[in-house]
């Protein structure tokens, strides 16, 4: 059986997807990015601040799962500019106590509403 979760901590769907699915004690939360949840405007100000606003929701995404970033176990990263890896990786650690999981990051032609920084992440709920 599987559990859709939805928060208004974090962007609304902007296609046919829900931000996260739970099937077996495993979240799926789906790819996020930097989005004012007033405007639906995307947000381009820096890559910090991007990646912490995209690092924000998806720690709203874990908790309305029942969970948090301890329980992350596969993250993956979309980069509009691999040039930004540095600044993104800063911001990510950040987020983790040192127990990082595992990871992608994929330099993309381009991202959904031309974001700059996009991370999905997979969690196991224990």
């Amino acid at each position: 059986m599987k559990k859709i979760i939805n928060t208004s901590n974090a962007p609304a769907p902007i296609g046919p997807y829900n931000q996260a699915i739970i099937v077996n004690n495993i979240m799926f939360i789906s790819g996020t990015i930097a989005m004012d949840l007033q405007s639906k405007q995307l947000v381009k100000t820096s890559i910090k601040e991007e990646t912490k606003m995209v690092m924000d929701y998806l720690g709203a995404i874990l908790k309305e799962g029942g969970c948090g970033f301890e329980n992350v176990v596969k993250s993956t990263i979309f980069l509009n500019d691999m040039n930004n890896f540095v600044h993104v990786n800063e911001v990510y650690a950040s987020y983790f106590n040192g127990d990082f999981p595992a990871r992608a990051t994929i330099q993309a032609a381009r991202l959904p509403k031309d974001a700059n920084v996009e991370i999905s992440m997979e969690a196991i709920l224990f």
